[in-house]
């Protein structure tokens, strides 16, 4: 049954606009399959010169897949465009909520800014190979970021059916390479070794699992737009597994067919010397030359999705009070997050404007380094967030004395949370531990121990934050993580 809020005002995004289909192209957009598939699985077979990646993206999507049991059960019951920020803060107390949300403000926006320097490095380097334009890559980024910031700020169910459109092609793109390079393979053999865990007990291989993770970043979103789809209840159930799913089953397929096409001992060097071509190159010319610039609008999709995604984070912080009111505001006409969504535009504008002042390389330090880190920040987040679900129904069950109609059981509530939590800690702190390796710098380096530290105390701000407004503001306190009720608590 949909919960109806009330009428849409200014603090209301736009009910009942979204299906499961619409939902799902948010979540596979901002997955960005492609980018995965050419940009992220040949730089990890060059850089780490191991061929696991297909088991270590089959055993990853299992742990999401657990993961999402108790979070779709938990997102049933808490109807919040906050999502993580409002389950941490019903499950572990508001000032963890609070500190969750600024983690999230700051991981996604990392992700969505990172996407400039990949597109703008991507396109400018298109047009010179193509038309023989040079055009600087802040210059491309700078019309993408022109058309991000338009679209952010209209329907979301126009947003919605631009990104079926992409998503579409861009799937049925990667099965027909897939397909083509499973049916052709090295030296007529085909080899299972690289679907095998066993590969992931080698030295190193818990870098490969941490990439994984960072690979399947987006398919959590689901529940961001739980205000404007028709039946949350199902809507976020289906749309999140759907995403484990296919992403899980597109990812494992898509990697193998990479070590059966050149081979696995000739996979790395192959990816090494080709780059995103090795893996367009599996489905021929004619598709490769498609596939390229598809690439291009994986990029942007992701970059939209990503968008709409913190736009509504900051909306449901501003709504709440817990930044600054005016974000909470939506537009008048599209009830889109009008306020959120023009801050998260001005970020992107001034970061582009700053790596190119600096002349950073986009692709490296901006693309690579922030979306490492913003992928970082999400592992943060899961972790946190299967913590809040164990909580959440321990006071459930401590405050009722019979479990009640749509009470998620043992195995949603507890069991699927607690190993979900257990094998993504294991992640993170391999994570935290080879965040050199992952990056490609030496330990020494500094950004080697930045990024993460930089959680940590952007954690730590949050917790403090949602502390001085429990003494200073109780009833702005008391409404922290209630999505649309807050407005009837103050």
């Amino acid at each position: 049954m949909k919960i109806k809020f009330g009428s849409s005002g200014r603090h209301h995004l736009a009910e009942d606009r979204l299906g499961v289909f619409s939902v799902l192209f948010f979540t596979l957009s901002a997955v960005a399959p492609l980018t995965v598939c050419a940009g992220v699985f040949p730089t990890t077979y060059a850089v780490t010169g191991m061929t696991s990646i297909p088991a270590a993206m089959i055993m990853v999507a299992v742990i999401l897949a657990v993961f999402s049991i108790g979070y779709v059960a938990m997102a049933k019951q808490i109807v919040n465009a906050g999502a993580f920020y409002s389950f941490v803060a019903r499950g572990l107390g508001r000032p963890m909520g609070v500190g969750a949300a600024f983690v999230a403000v700051a991981a996604y926006n990392a992700l969505q800014v990172a996407l400039y320097g990949a597109l703008g490095a991507s396109v400018s380097q298109y047009l010179a190979q193509h038309f023989g334009w040079h055009v600087a890559w802040w210059v491309c980024a700078g019309l993408a970021w022109a058309a991000t910031a338009v679209l952010g700020n209209l329907a979301v169910d126009l947003n919605g059916r631009l990104l079926a459109v992409l998503l579409v092609v861009e799937l049925v793109t990667i099965t027909a390479i897939t397909v083509s390079g499973l049916t052709h393979p090295a030296q007529g053999q085909v080899s299972a070794g690289p679907l095998l865990p066993s590969g992931l007990t080698v030295a190193g291989s818990g870098a490969l699992l941490v990439i994984a993770v960072l690979a399947f970043t987006g398919f959590e979103q689901a529940a961001v737009f739980s205000e404007e789809v028709r039946d949350p209840r199902r809507t976020i159930n289906v749309a999140t597994f759907v995403s484990v799913g296919l992403i899980g089953i597109l990812y494992a397929g898509a990697s193998w067919a990479m070590t059966v096409f050149y081979g696995v001992g000739t996979v790395a060097d192959a990816a090494s010397r080709l780059g995103p071509a090795s893996f367009f190159r599996l489905g021929g010319p004619a598709v490769a030359s498609v596939a390229e610039v598809l690439f291009l609008t994986s990029l942007f999709a992701a970059m939209l999705s990503f968008h709409n995604a913190v736009s509504r984070y900051m909306f449901a912080l501003g709504r709440e009070r817990v930044l600054p009111a005016v974000m909470g505001h939506v537009n008048p006409r599209t009830s889109a997050p009008q306020v959120a969504s023009l801050a998260q535009s001005t970020l992107g504008l001034l970061v582009i404007a700053g790596y190119a002042a600096a002349h950073l390389d986009p692709m490296v330090n901006l693309f690579f380094w922030l979306g490492t880190a913003g992928g970082f920040g999400v592992l943060i987040l899961l972790c946190g967030t299967s913590a809040a679900v164990i909580g959440f129904s321990l006071q459930r069950r401590n405050g009722r004395a019979l479990r009640q109609p749509g009470d998620p059981g043992v195995w949603a509530s507890l069991v699927a949370p607690a190993v979900a939590l257990a094998a993504l800690l294991a992640l993170l702190w391999r994570a935290s531990v080879d965040y050199a390796a992952i990056l490609g710098v030496p330990p020494e380096s500094d950004a080697a121990w930045a990024f993460p530290l930089a959680y940590l105390l952007v954690a730590l701000a949050g917790v403090t934050w949602g502390l001085v407004i429990r003494q200073t503001r109780p009833l702005v306190y008391n409404s922290i993580g209630m999505g649309p009720m807050a407005l009837a608590l103050r």
